[in-house]
């Protein structure tokens, strides 16, 4: 078989495999021949570009990076819905539908009386009638997209925009896994056009809400400002690790063969679209009012959040009769469900800290059932949102949970405060240790600087160190950390590697087999790779992908060490927030003596294929490959550049120096480095700097 055979044929089965994984919930394959089909491709493409498809599942993983996002003008104004907030006027939008249609029958009726003898009235039709069926849909939290197709491939995806233009988010879209780059269907027009709403599911945002924590970012707000900021970043590679996934519920186009939106909606779902299985045709408002009766509760069972339903008219010539207002259209509106809210009383604020010393606020409440749960706890987030809300102990709260993991307060029942209650003061110094807290220009929250004592801070670094994305010590266990710290054992992560056997058979609730499995637990850990190293330091912002970047860029901890602020930023990834970060870590002698004690100890500070050093006469210089070169492979040419002391990128950026272009490179970053005015070099240049 040739090569474009192979890549016609893999780029088929993987999409094949996505589709059955991702819409039927069926793996045929094992993730491990999954990623190797995917890694042949992805080696394929790149050293024969001109025969990778627009349908490529390689696009899945990301690797665009856009500084600007192209304003495009929407080829159907993607207009706004009124809201209602109750049934009443619910059925008040039915009574308009009604006579809307009604009007537009006697016009009918009227015209085509006058075209017709006296004789031939019965054989006159009316376009409209009396029966009208809604479409009730799930009102999801997430944001609106629309993307166009062209003979089947997906060609665009703009956000909503002001509904008259909106933003090109298309490489990001493309990470959308669920969503189809290619459809086959035999139906499928030659050009259309879908919308729908980009969500995180809550499973997701936890995660990533969790992988925040860990490396001391603030938490994102609700899934829906998470969703709508992934899709607007750069790096479309990180889109893709946020996994967004994407319902859809409108089909637009010329010369479509669908009299109702529910064909529409089936038509979507054959051609391998994902959607929502919760909608329902009513005949009646009767059985609208039935439909948000049953999902007013059953909601909380969906992976994602909505906050109501919407009601459209089904018949699309009826939809045409009914027309719309310069907003919003007539035949649809949606329908909001009340949150779930209680009135509760304050007791207390207590005031938490994190392994990176950020201070959070925690209100605690007078026990309350909400949403099926009794809730005793709330986040207060920060001080701006304390004196936003002027919430004081004892006050009586409105605490939500409108369909969210967590509770929050919206306000303050002023009616029922009580005179004099005091104003609350955010605490100036940490609750654990003393220490005066520090709040950073630019950021909300309050630190804690003292991360060399403070309790919380050191039993943090260490739960961090040995997790499982870290270090991944088995036998060690936040007791068993809070044990150690109690007893004076160990007092940095370095300590760790000093134990000895007989002191923890000397710990309570400690045998010989939990002290052996420690022991074992923290030898075996010396195996872990440069890049988990790195991110078990637990420098502030720098999360499990950062660390890895930063170790494949840099090779080893001596020269990321001696990186000046320019030098990191060329990192993939890496901002000035994180290369701050980066510097003050290095820049603390203590931190440099746990480093030390940790080498001796046996952990890994470089790549295991970092390349024998042969010169510095790439030093300082960045490089991006690509095409295919005569005398090297680009792995080879990748461990010259790094043998000599230069780094290799992944993508072309003003930052970089030098675009190494082989034969049948793809277009795009030559394009881009012109642009950027990126220098560009051919292998036999790239030799002569080498000699």
């Amino acid at each position: 078989m040739n090569t474009q055979n192979r890549i016609i044929e893999l780029t088929e089965k993987l999409n094949y495999l996505n589709h059955r994984y991702y819409m039927d919930n069926v793996s045929e394959v094992s993730d491990f021949e999954f990623d190797q089909m995917l890694k042949e491709l992805e080696v394929l493409e790149a050293k024969y570009p001109q025969w990778k498809r627009e349908d490529s599942p390689t696009l899945r993983v990301g690797g665009t990076i856009t500084k600007e996002f192209a304003t495009v003008k929407h080829r159907y104004p993607m207009l706004s819905l009124g809201n209602t907030y109750n049934e009443e006027e619910l059925r008040e939008f039915d009574e308009r539908v009604r006579k809307g249609l009604a009007s537009s029958e006697l016009r009918i009726v009227s015209q085509e009386m006058q075209q017709v003898s006296l004789f031939d009235t019965h054989n006159s039709q009316l376009t409209t009638h009396n029966a009208i069926e809604y479409v009730c849909e799930q009102k999801f939290d997430g944001v609106a997209i629309s993307i166009i197709y062209e003979n089947g491939i997906l060609k665009q995806a703009i956000t909503r925009g002001d509904g008259i233009q909106g933003d090109d988010v298309t490489a990001n879209v493309k990470t959308i896994k669920s969503l189809p780059l290619k459809i086959s269907h035999a139906q499928v027009p030659f050009e259309f056009e879908v919308r729908g709403e980009v969500f995180l599911t809550r499973q997701q945002f936890d995660r990533i809400n969790k992988e925040r924590e860990e490396i001391g970012d603030v938490l994102l707000a609700n899934p829906r400002n998470a969703a709508a900021g992934t899709l607007k970043m750069q790096d479309s590679s990180v889109v893709a690790r946020r996994q967004l996934d994407c319902f859809l519920y409108s089909l637009a186009g010329t010369n479509l063969p669908y009299e109702k939106h529910s064909e529409s909606l089936a038509a979507l779902k054959s051609w391998g679209f994902k959607v929502s299985n919760t909608y329902k045709v009513c005949k009646s408002i009767e059985e609208v009012f039935e439909y948000v009766h049953l999902w007013e509760d059953k909601r909380f069972e969906l992976p994602v959040d909505t906050d109501g339903i919407v009601l459209k008219v089904n018949n699309y010539k009826q939809q045409n009769f009914l027309g719309y207002t310069a907003k919003s259209p007539r035949w649809a509106i949606s329908y909001k469900f009340k949150a779930e809210s209680a009135v509760t009383q304050l007791l207390d604020i207590h005031y938490q800290v994190g392994r990176t010393g950020a201070i959070t606020p925690v209100a605690i409440l007078k026990p309350v059932l909400l949403a099926g749960t009794t809730v005793k706890r709330a986040s207060l987030h920060n001080a701006n949102e304390i004196e936003r809300l002027d919430i004081r102990i004892g006050d009586f709260v409105h605490v939500e949970k409108g369909g969210e993991i967590i509770p929050k307060i919206t306000g303050v029942n002023l009616s029922k405060r009580t005179q004099n209650l005091p104003l609350t003061h955010y605490i100036t110094h940490c609750p654990e240790c003393g220490t005066e807290l520090v709040r950073n220009e630019g950021e909300a929250n309050h630190y804690c600087p003292n991360d060399k004592t403070c309790p919380p801070q050191i039993k943090g670094r260490f739960e961090h160190f040995i997790s499982r994305k870290a270090m991944n010590i088995d036998g060690i266990g936040a007791e068993t950390i809070d044990l150690l710290v109690q007893k004076g054992l160990v007092c940095n992560i370095a300590d760790l590697y000093d134990l000895k056997f007989n002191q923890l058979l000397n710990l309570d609730r400690f045998a010989e087999k939990s002290a052996h499995n420690v022991i074992d637990g923290i030898e075996k850990s010396k195996k872990a790779p440069f890049r988990q190293v790195l991110f078990a330091l637990g420098i502030r912002h720098v999360g499990a992908t950062t660390a890895e970047k930063l170790a494949n860029h840099f090779g080893n901890i001596e020269a990321l060490r001696k990186a000046n602020l320019d030098e990191l930023t060329k990192t993939p990834e890496v901002g000035e927030k994180i290369a701050y970060s980066i510097l003050k870590y290095f820049g603390e002698n203590e931190n440099i003596l746990v480093l030390e004690r940790l080498r001796i100890a046996g952990l890994r500070f470089e790549n295991e294929d970092t390349p024998t050093p042969e010169s510095e006469k790439l030093k300082g210089k960045s490089f991006v490959i690509s095409g295919v070169f005569q005398h090297f492979s680009r792995d080879e040419i990748t461990q010259k550049i790094l043998a000599n002391g230069g780094k290799v990128l992944s993508s072309v950026s003003a930052k970089l120096d030098y675009l190494v272009a082989g034969e049948n490179m793809g277009p795009s970053k030559l394009e881009k480095a012109l642009k950027m005015g990126v220098k560009t070099i051919n292998e036999t240049e790239f030799i002569e700097m080498l000699t």
